[in-house]
């Protein structure tokens, strides 16, 4: 692999270095010039890629500093509530205890007209 490939493919792996290309800050040739010295020396390139682990962390900490925990205890039990009605509501009779079933013994055939 020449050099050359070898930037295209360190190029290809940050593509944040575009951004700078399209604000007129850097250009391609003065990249190529910093890799073809430094290579892919961190501290080189510090400047220019930023470390996406540790702002990823850091988001990821501001995030659960600002979870407001009783907020999200409130809603497990509303949660909880809820799914506890539905469970009552699927495992009860579904016929009422108040509603006649009809009669346990059936009733007598009154014969009027002796037939």
């Amino acid at each position: 692999m020449s050099k050359k490939d070898d930037f295209k493919r360190f190029a290809s792996l940050h593509p944040e270095l575009v951004k700078y290309i399209k604000n007129g800050n850097m250009t391609w040739q003065k990249f190529y010039e910093i890799y073809d010295i430094y290579g892919e020396d961190n501290n080189a390139w510090s400047e220019y890629i930023s470390s996406k682990d540790n702002s990823s962390i850091k988001e990821i900490t501001k995030m659960v500093q600002s979870v407001d925990m009783d907020s999200i205890q409130k809603h497990i039990n509303t949660a909880q509530k809820a799914l506890g009605f539905i469970s009552e509501l699927t495992t009860k009779n579904p016929t009422p205890s108040n509603i006649a079933k009809g009669p346990l013994n059936p009733r007598p055939l009154n014969k009027f007209f002796e037939d």
